[in-house]
């Protein structure tokens, strides 16, 4: 079963995950010869406070 973790800064909206949990199912299942069935997304919605880039907070 491929088990795919999609972790993002800040939130989205239900729709938006619900257009990226579809594409990435389809993508996996065509390129990993796997059925959408078995296929399990998590969508990991970190707060901005907690993530940096170059030194610098994302909410800075």
């Amino acid at each position: 079963m491929p088990y795919v973790n999609i972790r993002v800064a800040g939130k989205l909206s239900r729709q938006q995950k619900k257009n990226i949990v579809k594409g990435v199912t389809e993508v996996i299942a065509k390129e990993a010869d796997k059925p959408e069935s078995a296929i399990l997304i998590m969508i990991d919605e970190l707060a901005r406070e907690n993530i940096a880039k170059s030194g610098i907070l994302l909410d800075e």
